[in-house]
């Protein structure tokens, strides 16, 4: 495992930002990354044909509009374009009550999309048209508007997945909204939410989930994405490498196991409860928004976090993954 030291990252961040600023934050969380659309597999009409249902998605929308819907301010930013799927997007994101400010819709671009094939046991398969999508087209100019370092700097959790990091504009967008979020002190969370077919090589991939995660004071993988992060494919051997490498706290999902969780006080695992699976999308994302929100709602600072507090992150986490899989779609 080759991580990024982090005094490179500190060494890349600006500094002078105003302390008073700091103290009083708008936002709890506040998501950077892709809002499109999932057709999602709705099974056959009468003459056999495939139906698709259209829903909001996007790993890291999925998170703010859940922790949204648990009680938390939260704020998006991200690009879309200006058609009908885009103003869709726009008007279900401010009907859910998140600030859209940092919401760009581009005519110039297509709102990106997922067509999301359920198998027998709720599993999907994923194929995205992104060639460009618009949520590759953010660009650090936008980022760097006095709008959205606004918002960066008025949060407490700063949130991102990898999606954001697959190509240009936006992989350099993503990096400058994480050095202005880490010199404004947030709380930067991190779930790479891996999709294969979205990278040139597995080996891309892992560089950039490592160039993130020295940035990071709460990690979130699943299983299959141990590997990738760490080199180990075991759960408490990758969350006990990334607390040992800088991370504050790490939450490993297991599926229907469940999670292990760890800190510097030390690890566990949280079993998850027995239910009816419909569709696991967006599974990793619901446990992800419950995990953050009763983060938040503690008051606890990240760095001072122990086991019993990680275990009940994690069951609010588990909690809200098993009302996400009994239903279609990621929200």
């Amino acid at each position: 495992m080759s991580f990024v030291d982090n005094a490179e990252v500190d060494s890349a961040i600006d500094g002078g930002f105003n302390t008073l600023e700091q103290q009083g934050r708008k936002f709890d969380i506040t998501a950077l990354g892709e809002l499109l659309i999932d057709f999602t597999d709705a099974g056959e009409n009468q003459d056999g044909r495939k139906l698709f249902e259209r829903n909001p998605g996007g790993a890291p929308a999925n998170v703010v509009v859940n922790a949204q819907r648990l009680g938390m301010s939260t704020a998006f930013i991200g690009k879309i374009g200006d058609d009908v799927n885009g103003r869709y997007l726009h008007s279900f994101m401010r009907g859910e009550g998140i600030d859209c400010s940092g919401i760009i819709m581009d005519p110039q671009c297509q709102t990106t999309m997922s067509f999301v094939e359920l198998g027998p046991g709720g599993e999907r398969s994923f194929s995205f048209e992104r060639r460009p999508g618009s949520d590759m087209l953010l660009t650090r100019d936008e980022v760097s508007s006095e709008t959205i370092r606004s918002i960066i700097r008025g949060s407490k959790v700063f949130h991102i997945g990898t999606l954001s990091l697959t190509d240009e504009p936006v992989r350099s967008a993503t990096m400058e909204a994480l050095r202005i979020a880490k010199a404004a002190d947030c709380v930067i969370s991190f779930d790479p939410n891996y999709r294969a077919d979205l990278w040139r090589s597995g080996q891309d991939a892992r560089d950039a989930i490592q160039l993130v995660i020295p940035y990071a004071s709460i990690v979130k993988l699943s299983d299959t994405e141990c590997d990738l992060a760490t080199g180990a494919n075991d759960p408490v051997e990758t969350a006990t490498l990334l607390v040992e490498h800088g991370v504050d706290i790490a939450a490993i999902t297991l599926g229907e196991r469940g999670a292990y969780v760890r800190c510097k006080d030390g690890g566990a695992f949280v079993v998850a409860g027995s239910v009816d699976v419909v569709d696991t999308t967006g599974a990793g994302d619901a446990f992800f928004a419950g995990f953050l929100s009763a983060f938040v709602g503690s008051g606890i600072e990240a760095r001072s976090a122990v086991v019993e507090d990680l275990k009940a992150f994690a069951r609010a986490g588990n909690e809200c993954a098993a009302a996400c899989i009994q239903h279609r779609g990621a929200m």
